[in-house]
């Protein structure tokens, strides 16, 4: 029988912190990936970089190491395993007869590991039922509080939580926003500029 690996025992992530009490994360999960140079361009030397199983080739050829991979490994080709685990990544391996998607496991990885703010990237486009998932995901509870957005082709995604007041959406003259409730009517919302 499968025993779920334990949850994250209070050791570091990774060496990656900002300050004593932000970390920020960046997942680099396994859809489309297009566009090195925007990736490139959110990274930072102190994110902790998590792999969503073949999202390492992804990291990889954005010219970093994931901290950890995390999934079922159906999708991470032997070669950029191997280099990610010599360079000191960290494998949690999943069965592929699961509840969760990887990204899910990732997200939660993320979560229980301390991580203030998370950004994915290459969640979305190529299958249309893992964007739809990807973007559901951004509401799951062990995230409350913690500042995720999906990055994807000049796009980003977050959700805005019950409770959550005066949300800032930077951006230029001329960018598309749009307000989208998910579970039922969005009451009060009102935007300016």
């Amino acid at each position: 029988m499968w025993k779920r690996p334990p949850r994250w025992s209070g050791r570091p992530l990774c060496d990656a912190t900002c300050g004593d009490t932000h970390m920020r994360t960046v997942i680099f999960a396994n859809g489309d990936f297009r566009d090195l140079d925007e990736a490139r361009e959110l990274l930072r030397p102190e994110d902790c970089i998590i792999a969503v199983d073949g999202g390492t080739g992804h990291a990889l050829a954005a010219g970093v190491v994931p901290h950890v991979i995390v999934g079922d490994l159906d999708s991470l080709s032997p070669l950029d395993r191997a280099r990610a685990e010599a360079a000191g990544a960290l494998t949690i391996a999943y069965p592929a007869r699961k509840d969760e998607t990887d990204l899910e496991l990732a997200l939660r990885h993320a979560a229980d590991a301390g991580a203030t703010s998370v950004i994915v990237l290459a969640a979305l486009g190529g299958r249309l039922d893992q964007t739809v998932a990807n973007l559901l995901l951004l509401a799951l509870p062990e995230l409350r509080g913690i500042d995720v957005s999906i990055v994807g082709g000049g796009e980003t995604a977050f959700l805005i939580q019950e409770g959550e007041s005066d949300v800032t959406i930077s951006g230029r003259p001329g960018d598309t926003v749009s307000l989208i409730p998910l579970g039922g009517d969005a009451v009060g919302v009102t935007a300016e500029g």
